[in-house]
């Protein structure tokens, strides 16, 4: 009995690619050493790869890579994943155990996002060696996702133009889509006060923390609606307990699937700190940065409904979902691509719990592969 083929596509599908890609470390910043396998796969299969120059904004050790397949006919699918992991994600040694991989130390496991990488390399692996038609095929992998999505920031606008995009980084089963992800603000506010000795002269201080704590004592935190959110993420100051603190630092956010909800939310927790700061006679200075533009797309969208069908194609049943997170669909999507964030099958991600099923690694690469078949059409 001759296994050889079984054999050959155990070693070229998702499994071994995904287990090759997170015992590479890849913390945010140091992406270069997972770049560089990628782009050695996919230049395998006759893509043009290079790696583009946004490191002189990211700081990252390398760049996005940037791959292209010329494909048959006039349409272009973008596939896209993060190359980044949340720390602690180093040394990892993943574990396969009654079907399900997880790391077997203390650290996560990084399907979030190489469950997305590998599935794409694999189904364009098959998708070449299976010949036929097929659309052109840009894979974008990003850096620095995890801490605002920098990397997909910094790619060249012009890559957005195609017909459609895949982004690969959700958790929860494969054949759920991300359809609407929110609007997200966050903000760093210096309280200014006045210093003076706590114990001989405090009438003659302004504390900052007072003014501070007043401030979110003020705001609505916490979930909002079914839409939105408000959070108060950290607040550092003062120099000792004999000292009126004259300087604090808070940060925070607000994020909506609604923009006008959001908006909203931003002016009344800016209005709390202004407000606390004049009510102390002191100052406060805040710094509003827009993270990500929300994005949705209806169940009768033409991206929805393609997604929809390739689900059907390999046995998945599709599920729409709307989301708190972003990724880097949201970039996608602001500037005018249709975008649909697909869930990897990766579970309790950011924790060293993070696990994926083999056989969802497997599911999501069929699921991408009939994408390319439908568009291919």
């Amino acid at each position: 009995m001759d296994n050889g083929g079984a054999q050959r596509e155990e070693r070229d599908g998702p499994l071994e690619l995904f287990l090759a890609l997170v015992r590479i470390d890849s913390p945010t910043r140091e992406e270069a050493d997972v770049a560089a396998l990628c782009a050695k796969e996919l230049a395998k299969l006759g893509f043009a790869v290079k790696v583009d120059d946004s490191s002189r904004v990211t700081g990252s050790n390398t760049g996005n890579v940037v791959a292209e397949l010329p494909g048959t006919n006039a349409r272009t699918l973008v596939l896209a994943a993060h190359m980044d992991c949340v720390e602690p994600c180093r040394g990892v040694e993943p574990h396969v155990a009654e079907g399900v991989v997880s790391s077997v130390g203390d650290t996560v496991l990084g399907a979030d996002d190489k469950a997305g990488i590998a599935a794409i390399i694999s189904a364009a692996r098959t998708t070449v060696a299976q010949g036929g038609p097929r659309p052109t095929l840009r894979v974008l992998l990003t850096v620095q996702e995890e801490i605002g999505l920098r990397g997909a920031k910094a790619l060249d606008p012009s890559l957005s133009k195609a017909d459609l995009c895949l982004v690969l980084d959700a958790d929860g089963p494969p054949g759920t889509m991300i359809v609407a992800a929110p609007t997200h603000y966050t903000f760093v506010a210096t309280f200014q006060g006045r210093g003076a000795h706590a114990g001989v002269a405090p009438e003659k201080g302004v504390n900052a923390i007072v003014m501070a704590s007043n401030a979110v004592a003020a705001m609505a935190l916490g979930r909002l609606d079914e839409e939105t959110t408000a959070n108060v993420g950290s607040i550092e100051g003062g120099t000792a307990t004999n000292v009126v603190p004259s300087l604090v630092t808070l940060t925070g956010e607000c994020r909506s699937l609604s923009r006008e909800r959001v908006e909203a939310v931003k002016a009344e927790m800016d209005a709390a700190m202004r407000g606390s700061a004049e009510a102390s006679d002191g100052s406060v200075a805040i710094d509003w940065t827009l993270e990500y533009e929300s994005f949705a797309l209806e169940a009768d969208d033409p991206a929805v409904l393609l997604v929809s069908s390739a689900c059907r194609d390999v046995g998945l049943e599709p599920c729409l979902k709307r989301t708190g997170g972003g990724s880097d669909a949201n970039v996608f999507a602001a500037r005018g691509l249709p975008t649909v964030a697909l869930s990897c099958g990766m579970k309790h991600v950011h924790s060293t719990e993070e696990c994926i099923a083999v056989s969802d690694l497997e599911a999501l690469t069929g699921l991408v592969r009939a994408v390319i078949e439908h568009m291919a059409a």
